[in-house]
């Protein structure tokens, strides 16, 4: 098979593909599942463009992987043929884990076995496959590496995931504060006692990297609206669950039909586990939405037809939690009104929290390094005072109710 393969990005232009294995990975079936994974699950209710796939998203990450490298090599940093394979395999593979539309399905579709652990199932899979050459791959994923500064360019504070999914993420939903100069940033790295850094001029361009990373959380990625529909999604499956333990007939896709009568925990998960899930994307929940809408059931067929039609609950974000007396105000109003119980109510008037950090001060660090070889924090440097407002944790609290009758 012709080993060179060129895509046309919108965000980039033309990326080249020119390791053979990578060639292959792409080609293999596990990727290609990923054209069918939304990279922002339900945001598209609230920002239109938002369709874009995992599969765009990890393909821009190796094309920023490859321009580190040779950036890196440049500078003098040694990096041999078989570390730069493996560091396009472990950016490459690294989302290969998601479930149907993204983050929404994580604790739904299996019981807490959160996507980075599938992706390195996925991996180890695929190790078998290809003959152990993901091996190395597979280290620098897991963070093992003794070579730090590949370990965090693939999952870190200015990793190549990030430095792709703000560029990228900004573009489709038409955010411009979320774009960033992604080029600019790798440019200026560096290693240093192979840890990564970045050089004094350009603490800039990582200051606008957290500030659109912070606005774009707060925007864009934890938006009541998107929050509302993934939660709502969240229900239908749970309810879905429900019914079918207590005897009720769903009719659903075989991938799918499989997740809702198992409960599958990362101890479960082998081969023929993870073949099923291999099948599981974006088309067989809406294919499900669309007929259980039309169910018997009260609660699986509003919630459904509430995603579809984006007829959705009402959100009120708050600082403080949301007391116990509000949620049962709007829980026995819907009783009253349908005459359901309080635990179908339930499914309709909820609570939760969102959270946001745009910088890891402790564990993650952006180290700069000054011209004269002297090594400090961001939050050190900086003339920003807000880097080290953007280091501490901000936690909202929110309540979904109807706005109407069902």
């Amino acid at each position: 098979m012709n080993k060179l393969k060129i895509f046309n990005d919108p965000i980039y232009g033309f990326i080249t593909i020119q390791n053979s294995l990578v060639f292959d990975l792409i080609q293999h079936k596990y990727f290609q599942r990923l054209r069918r994974i939304t990279q922002m699950g339900l945001s598209y209710m609230v920002y239109p463009g938002a369709h874009h796939t995992r599969f765009h998203h990890a393909i821009g990450c190796v094309h920023l992987m490859q321009k580190t490298i040779e950036i890196l090599r440049f500078k003098g940093v040694i990096i041999s043929e078989e570390e730069e394979t493996a560091l396009y395999v472990a950016i490459l593979l690294h989302d290969i884990g998601h479930g149907p539309f993204s983050h929404a399905l994580e604790d739904s579709i299996v019981n807490n076995v959160s996507h980075e652990q599938i992706s390195l199932l996925f991996m180890e899979r695929l190790n078998e496959e290809f003959n152990s050459s993901l091996t190395l791959a597979i280290k620098i994923f897991k963070g093992e590496y003794p070579r730090k500064f590949m370990c965090q360019l693939v999952s870190g504070q200015l990793d190549m995931d990030r430095a792709d999914y703000l560029k990228r993420d900004s573009f489709y939903t038409g955010v411009a504060e979320g774009n960033i100069n992604s080029e600019r940033l790798i440019t200026m790295l560096n290693v240093v006692n192979e840890g990564l850094v970045i050089e004094e001029k350009g603490i800039y361009s990582v200051e606008k990297f957290l500030n659109a990373r912070r606005f774009m959380y707060w925007q864009v990625y934890l938006h009541k609206t998107s929050i509302v529909a993934e939660q709502l999604l969240i229900r239908v499956l749970k309810r879905a669950k429900q019914l079918i333990n207590s005897g009720i007939t769903l009719h659903s896709s075989k991938p799918l039909h499989f997740f809702l009568i198992h409960d599958i925990s990362l101890n479960g998960f082998n081969a023929e586990v993870l073949n099923i899930f291999s099948n599981l994307d974006d088309f067989d929940i809406i294919s499900s939405l669309k007929t259980w809408q039309h169910h018997d059931d009260f609660v699986l067929s509003n919630l459904c037809e509430m995603i579809l039609n984006r007829n959705l609950l009402k959100i009120k974000v708050k600082d403080k939690k949301i007391k116990s007396q509000d949620i049962d105000y709007h829980v026995d109003i819907l009783i009253k009104k349908h005459q359901i119980t309080k635990d179908e109510a339930n499914y309709f008037v909820f609570t939760g929290h969102i959270y946001n950090q745009a910088y890891m001060l402790k564990t993650q660090g952006i180290k700069i390094l000054h011209k004269s070889g002297k090594i400090e924090d961001l939050s050190k440097v900086s003339d920003q005072f807000n880097v080290k407002a953007l280091s501490k944790p901000v936690t909202k609290y929110y309540i979904c109710f109807p706005k109407e009758k069902l």
